[in-house]
């Protein structure tokens, strides 16, 4: 059964969990080139930097029942969710009326997105000015990016967010909480970042302090510091400090990470596991590469 928080209220709370759904056949099908996938890394990198703690990354086919199944679900269980992908021209584009369908909403033009489609749209090399005036399938195909999920009963401004002035693609907003951004890295690159002032107040740091995270290579094997690890977790996870083992194959040196929000405690038990674990603290995991 779903939640019976209103889209108002889930538009004004506090941001504490996150989740990204990449939308789309190409990339589960493994597809070279500009379709793979980097937008939930980026979205993962974005939350870290902001303090949000991203829950879920899924990836899902370009499937109306697989879309109305997994943003309902996550709009009912997550404070942020983001989607990637399927609002181009094209028939296989169903992103928008898929999330519409899943909330119950009509799709209906957005004047603003369309006036601005209009005034920052430049024709390519070669191609004669379009006429916009009249019916075209090239028109039809537009206007297909710019027919949103659309609540009549709720102010358009928390529906529809324009966060690029250079850029006439729209965030659009549905159920409160979920935002429907371009699989085009560049586009949800952009459109993401611009997403930061509006919703830095919700914040659980307004100041946007962020998560820390504390990298020491070591050169010991897994099974040999697993115990302290383990005692370890268990006595920093009061202070909201999670601890971290990832093997690197191929390479001399193992990663271990402390993460969490008060970066003063991190970097004071930094010393102690370093010496535990008989590593160094790097600046970055790339150093682990090259120490001897």
């Amino acid at each position: 059964m779903g939640s019976t928080v209103t889209a108002d209220e889930r538009n004004a709370r506090t941001i504490h969990t996150a989740a990204c759904l990449i939308i789309g056949d190409e990339v589960l099908g493994g597809k070279a080139g500009p379709t793979k996938d980097t937008n939930s890394n980026y979205m993962a990198k974005w939350c870290f930097n902001l303090g949000i703690n991203l829950k879920r990354i899924e990836v899902i086919a370009d499937d109306e029942d697989e879309i109305v199944e997994a943003v309902r679900r996550m709009s009912d269980r997550y404070d942020f969710v983001v989607t990637s992908g399927g609002i181009g021209p094209t028939h296989d584009d169903i992103t928008y009326q898929s999330i519409a369908k899943a909330f119950g909403l009509p799709l209906k033009l957005n004047e603003e997105a369309f006036e601005l489609m209009k005034k920052l749209s430049v024709p390519r090399k070669g191609e004669p000015p379009f006429n916009w005036d009249e019916p075209s399938p090239v028109l039809t195909a537009k206007l297909r990016m710019v027919e949103l999920p659309t609540d009549v009963n709720r102010d358009p401004a928390k529906q529809f967010l324009f966060p690029c002035k250079e850029l006439w693609v729209p965030v659009a907003v549905v159920n409160g909480n979920v935002h429907i951004l371009p699989g085009v890295p560049r586009l949800f690159e952009k459109l993401l970042d611009g997403l930061k002032p509006s919703i830095q107040p919700r914040l659980v740091d307004p100041d946007g302090k962020g998560i820390s995270r504390v990298t020491i290579s070591t050169p010991l094997p897994e099974s040999a510091i697993a115990a302290y690890l383990t005692e370890l977790a268990a006595r920093v996870e009061p202070k909201g400090v999670k601890v971290g083992s990832y093997p690197r194959w191929g390479d001399k040196h193992n990663t271990v990470t402390l993460v969490g929000k008060d970066k003063d405690f991190l970097n004071s038990i930094a010393p102690e596991v370093s010496h535990f674990v008989k590593g160094q603290i790097v600046t970055t995991e790339s150093e682990d590469d090259t120490s001897s």
